[in-house]
């Protein structure tokens, strides 16, 4: 047995072909992320929420850079795509798309403060409030 497996020619012929079909199988899959699925269209504007905000991360972003201390040292990770919902803002319940995410940048002392959890309403097209934040 030993002998047939130095030799080369070691499988017969059916598993060479299970061996490339197999190899395909895998290729396939791992290109299916590539395939660019169409993905479901964002929803209609709804008078309760608003348009769907297609363009969030560059509307957070903005935002973030008008109301960080060092907007140059902001590190963002999205935690969420955009969703209907609510937020109390004085008192008041206001409608919009929520979307999650952390931050983390320089304080005012140069140090970074680690990863903050955050959830910002856009409401036609901007950040109408954030959670976590404090006001300067």
């Amino acid at each position: 047995m030993q002998a047939r497996l130095a030799a080369g020619s070691a499988y017969p012929e059916n598993m060479k072909w299970q061996t490339k079909i197999l190899a395909a199988l895998i290729v396939a899959v791992g290109l299916l992320p590539l395939a660019g699925f169409p993905q479901s269209p964002p929803p209609a504007p709804n008078p309760v929420y608003g348009a769907y905000p297609d363009k969030y991360k560059e509307i957070i972003t903005s935002w973030l850079n008008s109301a960080l201390l060092d907007p140059q040292s902001l590190i963002i990770k999205w935690r969420s795509e955009p969703r209907p919902g609510e937020l109390k803002v004085q008192g008041k319940t206001i409608s919009g798309f929520l979307v999650d995410f952390s931050v983390n940048a320089r304080n005012m002392f140069g140090v970074y403060t680690g990863a903050q959890k955050h959830t910002a309403l856009i409401r036609d097209g901007q950040v109408v409030t954030a959670t976590g934040f404090v006001a300067r």
